[in-house]
């Protein structure tokens, strides 16, 4: 069997020492935690490429893909959820302000102190985040190896 993973990009959109989050909605545990705007690379689309679309198509930034910077991969399993290896950008500048452009998937947006980041962060992105502030660049999330 060939293992398959999915590819997940994140934007990490920060003002000052504050980092902007959206409130997931949807029908899974996920649901009402909080997260960065994230999503899926298409088929044929590169990771920048990807981030950028997705800043747009969630909270309607406009990023020049020069403007961003790798900062965290997480390699991620879980029970029940297909492999993804998950790609964290920091965007250093966009235009436009940020507004919850998917209300059916995000119930609001909201800017976090970098030092005071919700509980309930997804832990997924929170790897992300913790990596990005610490300068670890991969970690891993239910492997046992």
């Amino acid at each position: 069997m060939v293992a398959r993973h999915l590819v997940d990009v994140h934007v990490l959109l920060l003002r000052g020492e504050e980092l902007l989050l959206s409130k997931r909605r949807s029908a899974d545990e996920f649901d009402g935690l909080w997260h960065l705007p994230a999503g899926k690379l298409e088929v044929g689309e590169s990771a920048l490429a990807a981030v950028v679309r997705e800043a747009c198509e969630e909270v309607g930034v406009v990023i020049d893909p020069a403007d961003l910077r790798h900062v965290h991969t997480a390699h991620v399993v879980g029970s029940g959820r297909e492999a993804r290896v998950g790609l964290f950008f920091e965007a250093r500048r966009w235009s436009g302000e940020p507004v919850n452009r998917e209300p059916d998937k995000s119930y609001e947006l909201r800017w976090f102190p970098l030092a005071n980041l919700p509980e309930t962060l997804i832990p997924y992105p929170a790897a992300g985040i913790r990596g990005y502030r610490t300068g670890v660049t991969y970690s891993q999330r239910g492997w046992t190896g």
